[in-house]
């Protein structure tokens, strides 16, 4: 049986880099949000063994590095299910460009997998999988609008936000996160990420948090969305987000949401036409950014570029997705978006207009035709 599936990019609306953990990684702090732009993967299942990756990109890796084929691998040994795997990737989104597309696709080749098996994991399970292939996997079995801590794997679906015209733009300009992140720890290191005083940032997820798990199954107090257990120090028993060890920095994005996140859609700021304003917007106005921008900016200048043009273009706020190369910019409207795109391609740069995509149209256009 062969399944077809869209593997849908994602941005990060602000992204805080905290301390330095035991195991390598760096504590996080963002909302992701997905949007419509996506890859195409078609999951088949057929007679004999093994896994096979085909892509005509050749910067996708086609062996066991690639995030597909690790995934599969733990999910047919879980499943306990026979046969050979084929993945067939149409690339459609950037390489490293900061939307995640690698583990989007990874997720996605999940589900057809499972679809084309007649088979499911138990949510507890699939979470736990993606989390072991990749830190920004588990998002993608949300959707929509989701706060991401730890190293960005703990994963709490928020109240979705409207759909929102956006810009993508993707200079040719690779960066890598690992060394990203090691000239982070070098600008820091004279002052250090300090632990805050307190061992607990503020509730990040109040007030419009959500604990319902995909699928609409109540995750139980102290899991995460998919019924996982938490780490330790992650949900105390009212529900609350605190961090096990949050540097100043760390706190201070941690209130800004807090305090965005317990307003009602009703206690929006009003535009000067008296109208709410999109909750989104409102959002990445509350002084929000992504840390990345100070280590990647100075060594790519062409990036600060990027998000000068998208700013000119009329974009409401433009950021840096994950690392990067890829940049985003927010708009007021969809026609909107559409003509700064125009605008952005004549001067030469790769730009897409497209929207974000709520839960719910996330995972309505998962499924079908590419």
């Amino acid at each position: 049986m062969s399944v077809t599936v869209r593997s849908f990019a994602k941005i990060n609306v602000g992204l805080r880099i905290g301390a330095a953990r035991a195991d390598g990684f760096h504590e996080l702090l963002t909302v992701y949000q997905t949007i419509g732009l996506h890859d195409a993967l078609r999951v088949s299942v057929g007679l004999g063994t093994g896994i096979e990756i085909r892509c005509a990109d050749p910067r996708v890796p086609k062996d066991e590095s690639n995030t597909c084929y690790r995934i599969v691998e733990k999910a047919m040994r879980a499943l306990r299910a026979r046969g050979r795997v084929l993945i067939e990737i149409e690339k459609r989104l950037p390489v490293q460009g900061g939307l995640g597309g690698a583990s989007s696709n990874a997720v996605a080749a999940l589900l057809g997998l499972e679809r084309a098996l007649k088979k499911s994991l138990p949510a507890a399970e699939r979470l736990r999988i993606v989390a072991d292939v990749g830190s920004d996997l588990p998002l993608f079995l949300v959707g929509g609008t989701v706060l991401g801590v730890g190293r960005g794997e703990l994963v709490y679906p928020l109240e979705d936000l409207p759909a929102t015209a956006c810009v993508v733009v993707t200079p040719e300009v690779g960066v890598s996160t690992p060394r990203a992140f090691a000239e982070w720890d070098r600008r820091m290191s004279p002052q250090g990420l300090k632990p805050a005083p307190s061992r607990e940032a503020h509730a990040a997820v109040k007030g419009r948090s959500s604990t319902v798990a995909p699928g609409g199954r109540e995750a139980a107090p102290g899991t995460t969305p998919g019924g996982r257990e938490a780490a330790p120090g992650t949900t105390n028993e009212a529900g609350k987000l605190t961090l096990p060890i949050a540097s100043d920095r760390m706190v201070g994005l941690g209130r800004e949401l807090s305090a965005w996140l317990s307003e009602g859609y009703s206690g929006a700021p009003r535009s000067p036409r008296g109208r709410a304003e999109n909750p989104l917007l409102a959002l990445v106005r509350a002084g929000i950014a992504n840390d990345f921008e100070q280590v990647v900016f100075p060594e790519y200048p062409e990036l600060s570029e990027a998000k000068c043009a998208l700013e000119r273009t009329g974009a409401e706020y433009a950021s840096l997705s994950g690392s990067g190369s890829t940049l985003y910019g927010l708009f007021a409207s969809r026609a909107g978006a559409e003509k700064a795109a125009r605008s952005l391609r004549k001067q030469g740069w790769a730009a897409q207009a497209t929207s974000s995509l709520t839960r719910r149209a996330y995972w309505k256009r998962l499924w079908g035709k590419a």
